[in-house]
């Protein structure tokens, strides 16, 4: 599989300009990032059902052999080299049946590293964000036990469908993520479009969207969010919206992963949705180095016969 041909055009005159990693500058800000995300908030409990990222951003990961894997930087970029876990869940409408419901989502989880690199662009206003994941998906990723243990502690259904999970499988992937301003109103809004596409075991997709943001807020390609630097504005209360449309290729959530064949059940290629849209709105506060977001999440459906989804998460940032 190649990488779709609208990316590379895009990609094209920022390549042009690299550089080679090493020669670039690195931030010296060191930040650390948690999430929490599941679709109770909205009285649901199925299809993406919970899921949790967490991380940091070091200047010294700048010595990690991953980074020779994540491609060329735009001359005079700014770098930021981080670390994030994922962990996601999913389930099909009612998880309270002990049979396979064919034709509904299988269930499916996995645990991820995403080894990323950001390379920042503040006077172009532009970011191209690389990144390498590595991990596993089935029931060595614990979401049995996880999901069955937090319904005990709220009282709710008891999951009874995890014995038909998508089995262990091997989670390997590239990413690529390019942003750049489109328009700003001073320091009180601005849109920034991407194009982004991911190759890999788990996902494979590629997309476009936007972000609009507005109120009081640091300018988006300043730095990652928060920053103990001096010249940041220390109080931020903004709003966020953001759009993307994507074009799947492959989705092991719902097809298994590539390497085994001896799953319960999964959903065929053909009832796969090949384009899925994807909406984001957000609010943030933020004070000095600590940022906190709630944000709310639609997407449309992903397989045929599949409902429309939205869930909550819940963000900290902090820089240290």
């Amino acid at each position: 599989m190649r990488l779709p041909a609208t990316l590379v055009l895009l990609l094209l005159p920022v390549f042009a300009r690299a550089q080679r990693p090493d020669s670039a500058q690195t931030s010296p800000d060191r930040l650390l990032f948690y999430t929490f995300a599941n679709d109770a908030f909205f009285r649901t409990d199925y299809y993406f059902t919970q899921g949790m990222t967490g991380g940091v951003v070091l200047p010294a990961l700048r010595h990690s052999p991953v980074n020779r894997l994540l491609g060329p930087v735009p001359a005079g970029s700014v770098l930021y080299h981080g670390v994030r876990l994922h962990y996601d869940g999913f389930t099909p409408l009612r998880i309270q049946d002990d049979f396979i419901r064919v034709g509904d989502r299988p269930y499916a989880s996995y645990w991820y590293a995403h080894l990323f690199r950001v390379a920042n662009q503040p006077v172009r206003r532009y970011r191209l964000t690389t990144a390498l994941n590595v991990g596993f998906m089935g029931p060595a990723a614990g979401a049995e036990g996880f999901q069955t243990t937090l319904h005990e502690w709220l009282g709710a259904p008891t999951p009874r469908g995890w014995d038909y999970q998508i089995r262990n499988d091997v989670v390997l992937g590239y990413e690529a993520r390019l942003e750049k301003q489109v328009l700003a109103v001073g320091r009180a809004a601005e849109l920034i479009g991407d194009v982004n596409a991911s190759l890999g075991t788990l996902y494979t997709h590629a997309g476009a969207g936007a972000r609009l943001r507005a109120g009081l807020l640091q300018p988006y390609f300043s730095n990652l969010g928060v920053s103990r630097q001096p010249g940041q504005r220390r109080v931020q209360l903004y709003t966020e919206a953001q759009l993307e449309g994507r074009l799947v290729g492959y989705n092991a959530t719902l097809q298994g992963g590539l390497l085994r064949s001896d799953n319960p059940y999964t959903l065929s290629a053909s009832a796969v949705r090949r384009t899925v849209a994807r909406g984001t709105g957000t609010v943030g506060l933020a004070y000095a180095g600590l940022r906190l977001t709630a944000s709310a999440v639609w997407i449309s459906p992903e397989f045929s016969g599949a409902r429309t989804h939205k869930w909550v998460q819940f963000g900290v940032l902090a820089a240290f």
